[in-house]
């Protein structure tokens, strides 16, 4: 998961910030096994959620055409996949709360430029965008659930606010901005204990139409020195269902609550805020919460996660991005960054 460091630590990089990341880890994989063993999430098995391979490269990152599917279902294996819902004036919604109608222009995936890019690249990605405006999804990659490292901190942040809807208190509103906007660790544990644990949190997932994400049985889990919490495991997919669920008027979650989410979203620590904010100019609205964690001792696999909203010129989307096998942590933050500027200059 994110290092839960604070705004005295963060701009520490190279060997020193290395020592920073490990203390506000939660993986290593002498600690607590493989990513797939230890999260019970990289079983055998393709996850429905995230879909689509054609020939690997580079380690084993999916790369395929566009195949149009419903937004819905599952895409079928073997390619990227796009779902586009027919021209509609339904209401779709702003993050404010406006309704507006759909827009009956179409874009072609924004994602294939990206899974040639990958081929080129170490590790194994899972990537969605899901447009705001027309309705389309795109998914990229085939492979089982990811531990989700410190994105998890926005389903927590959501599973509060669901129960909470005439806003937090005091003193998980300040935690709320500590674990958002700085990944801070002890306040996630104290929110994610408040937010009910593996069980409250599984239970806003599946009003919020997750299918493929699993919270972690433990928070303090034999043989792991870290929050349990970031063993949760998840899919592109899902992470688009929690973007929605904030950008997209709903049952979940009252206008107010989505706007305090999105802002402290909006304001990340700046060192944080990498990944799916790649290629995006000033001026550009970005909401986002990033990942990263070292799989093993040698810090020669990383897992590095980024979800977010990118609203503003001419753009409204979501996007989800999830990689493993990275060999190093910046190795993955320039893969991420690299594919989120394909998305942002495919959708103009």
């Amino acid at each position: 998961m994110a290092a839960g460091t604070t705004r005295t630590t963060r701009a520490v990089r190279g060997a020193a910030c290395v020592a920073v990341v490990i203390a506000g880890m939660l993986l290593s994989l002498a600690a607590c096994g493989s990513a797939s063993t230890q999260s019970g999430a990289a079983s055998t098995g393709a996850a429905a959620g995230a879909v689509g391979a054609g020939a690997t490269s580079g380690g084993a990152t999916g790369a395929g055409a566009a195949v149009v599917t419903s937004g819905a279902s599952s895409a079928p294996a073997g390619g990227t996949s796009a779902s586009s819902p027919a021209p509609s004036t339904a209401p779709s919604a702003s993050a404010s709360g406006a309704s507006a109608p759909l827009d009956a222009r179409r874009h072609s995936d924004p994602l294939a430029g990206a899974a040639g890019y990958l081929t080129q690249r170490d590790g194994m990605v899972l990537a969605a965008v899901y447009d705001v405006r027309t309705g389309q999804t795109w998914r990229l990659g085939d492979g089982p659930p990811q531990d989700e490292a410190s994105v998890v901190k926005l389903d927590i942040l959501q599973a509060l606010l669901a129960q909470w809807p005439g806003g937090l208190p005091p003193s998980e509103q300040s935690l709320a901005t500590r674990m958002i906007e700085d990944s801070d660790n002890d306040s996630a544990t104290s929110l994610w204990y408040a937010a009910g644990g593996a069980s409250g949190v599984a239970a806003y997932n599946a009003r919020a139409g997750l299918t493929l994400t699993t919270p972690s049985s433990c928070v303090v889990c034999a043989g792991f020195a870290w929050p349990g919490w970031g063993l949760t495991n998840t899919v592109p997919a899902d992470q688009l269902a929690l973007l929605k669920a904030l950008v997209e008027p709903g049952p979940l979650l009252t206008p107010a609550a989505r706007q305090y989410a999105l802002s402290l979203l909006e304001n990340v620590a700046p060192d944080q805020a990498w990944g799916v904010s790649g290629g995006v100019p000033a001026g550009v609205t970005v909401a986002l919460k990033d990942g990263w964690l070292p799989l093993n001792d040698d810090q020669t696999d990383w897992q590095i996660n980024s979800v977010g909203w990118v609203s503003g010129d001419g753009r409204d989307y979501l996007i989800a991005v999830l990689s493993t096998g990275n060999p190093d942590e910046q190795y993955g933050i320039d893969t991420i960054n690299e594919l989120s500027a394909l998305v942002w200059q495919a959708m103009g």
